[in-house]
């Protein structure tokens, strides 16, 4: 079973570089220096909120249904892939702090989201 490629150095968090290829099938390598797609840098937890959003064609109110989530976080998973793919957020939600504490103790966000929510 293969392994997917990372795209983020899991000591410093950089963009990691592909240096070498190789094929199974004529045995062939190549080594050089290769960059790896913008999705490939996405974590884990990004990759599947992309899935999820392609899937429901975008519709966030099938996404926050899908993934149990309110709309503020759909919002705010999805500016948070728009920035992972090294785009500007045009985004900026409006929630208040009552809100993100009643969120963080349900679990509908994590205490990440809700730190990033509370310093907006």
């Amino acid at each position: 079973m293969k392994k997917e490629v990372i795209g983020r150095c899991p000591v410093c968090n950089n963009e990691l570089d592909v240096t070498r290829l190789h094929c199974n099938y004529c045995n062939t390598t190549i080594e050089g220096k290769f960059s790896l797609c913008k999705f490939c840098k996405l974590n884990d937890e990004q990759k599947y909120f992309v899935e999820v959003f392609i899937k429901n064609r975008g519709n966030i109110k099938e996404i926050e249904k899908e993934l149990g989530i309110s709309y503020p976080t759909v919002r705010n998973k999805l500016e948070n892939v728009i920035e992972a793919l090294g785009y500007s957020p045009k985004y900026t939600p409006k929630i208040d702090k009552k809100e993100i504490l009643t969120k963080l103790s349900t679990g509908e966000i994590t205490a990440e989201e809700a730190v990033k929510l509370l310093k907006e």
